[in-house]
Parts: C-alpha cells; structure tokens; sequence
C-alpha cells in the first residue's frame, strides 16, 4: 500500500531543490531516467527557493529557516561549478 504523502514546507523546498539538481544534470528524471542539463532551469528554482526564503522569513521555524538555507547555499555552491 503507497503511503499518502504530506504536504509541508519541508517537502515544497525538497520538490523545487529536486527540480534545480535535475536541471544542473546532477540526477536523473525519475520519468524518464535521462540526465540533462538545463543551466536556466536550475537558475530558476534556486530562485524561486530564494523567493520562497524571503516572503517566509519569520514564519518558518528554526529548524526550516535553517533547512532552507543550507540547501540554497548547497545548490548555488553546485550551480557554479557545472
């Protein structure tokens, strides 16, 4: 039996961080299972992470705030070097 997802902030920033690493050829699609790069895709959901950090700022809890942010630093640490 499939467990039911729950939605959370938690898993909107995993699906748009998912959807940078995708796009800087770091994974596969899980549909298709090709790897491919997509340099303004990539730029674009660490982006929208940036956006979504700074019109929750002060509304996430720590232990969010501090997710969010160590994965942007991650991903923009990544994006430069492919």
């Amino acid at each position: 039996m499939q467990q039911k997802m729950e939605a959370s902030m938690s898993v909107l920033i995993m699906s748009i961080a998912s959807s940078a690493v995708m796009a800087m050829g770091l994974s596969p699609d899980p549909q298709s299972g090709k790897v491919e790069k997509d340099k303004e895709m990539a730029r674009f959901n660490i982006d929208l992470l940036l956006v979504l950090q700074q019109k929750t700022k002060g509304n996430l809890t720590k232990d969010e705030s501090q997710f969010l942010e160590n994965l942007i630093s991650d991903l923009q640490i990544k994006f430069v070097s492919i």
